[in-house]
């Protein structure tokens, strides 16, 4: 399975960014898709996730301005960022699990490369 994240870039705070991912080699609509971020210095952190059946959780600060949705006709999963701040600067990553929606990196089995997301203030 493999997982390839797009999307990011430069962009001032108040703005909006939405990410990619699309998943090839596996069956999409079977797994559980999530989106982390890392700081640098910092852990990778739990952004959101998505279940097979489209049930979604945003973690953390993203709440209210982030949102999270899945085209399995595409194999694709979307992260839309509303109201960025600086502090959701961070490289953004996606990943997929056939069960778990915890929120240790650990846990997921996939993993995409990476989308860098600047925001400026």
């Amino acid at each position: 399975v493999q997982l390839q994240a797009s999307g990011g870039g430069l962009v001032q705070a108040g703005g909006s960014l939405r990410l990619s991912c699309s998943v090839s080699g596996g069956t999409f609509s079977s797994y559980i898709m999530a989106w982390f971020r890392q700081a640098p210095g910092k852990e990778r952190k739990l952004v959101s996730v998505i279940t097979s059946a489209g049930i979604t959780n945003i973690v953390g600060s993203g709440g209210g301005r982030f949102t999270t949705s899945r085209d399995n006709a595409k194999n694709t999963v979307f992260l839309q960022m509303n109201s960025l701040k600086p502090e959701d600067t961070a490289t953004y990553y996606c990943a997929a699990d056939k069960y778990s929606t915890s929120n240790r990196p650990s846990e997921y089995e996939f993993w995409g490369q990476g989308t860098l997301v600047t925001v400026s203030s």
